[in-house]
């Protein structure tokens, strides 16, 4: 089976990838701009989840994945004003777990925020966080 890929789309003659529609619209409702996200780093994501979910990414994917990413980006107060304590702990144990695991999903988006240097300083310091 040919791996599916993909697509920015082109001079707009071409459509956005569904994963990458789907991405931006989990990441607007995790009250993250997706034109605050670069592309490449959107593309980084959804590559990511297909490596993870060869067939297809389960649909609540793009939802955690986005809150995550959300997170990193926003910073601990702007995230959970936006998307209440709830989902702010859950993500803060995603983020604490990936840093005992070293080399997981969560780690990797992450680690991607770190280097596309799109992570909250705050989130940093934190954490403890470092690129090495």
């Amino acid at each position: 089976m040919a791996k599916r890929r993909s697509s920015l789309g082109f001079l707009g003659m071409f459509g956005r990838s569904g994963d990458l529609r789907q991405l931006d619209e989990a990441l607007r409702k995790a009250d993250l701009h997706p034109a605050l996200v670069p592309e490449g780093v959107k593309l980084t994501i959804v590559n990511l989840m297909h490596d993870r979910w060869p067939d297809e990414p389960p649909a609540d994917s793009y939802t955690s994945v986005a809150q995550l990413c959300g997170y990193c980006v926003a910073g601990l107060d702007v995230f959970e004003q936006a998307n209440g304590r709830e989902p702010t702990l859950a993500v803060e144990r995603r983020i604490e777990a990936a840093l005992e695991a070293g080399d997981s999903f969560d780690a990797q988006i992450v680690l991607m925020t770190l280097h596309a240097k799109l992570i909250n300083p705050e989130v940093v310091e934190r954490y403890e966080l470092r690129a090495d």
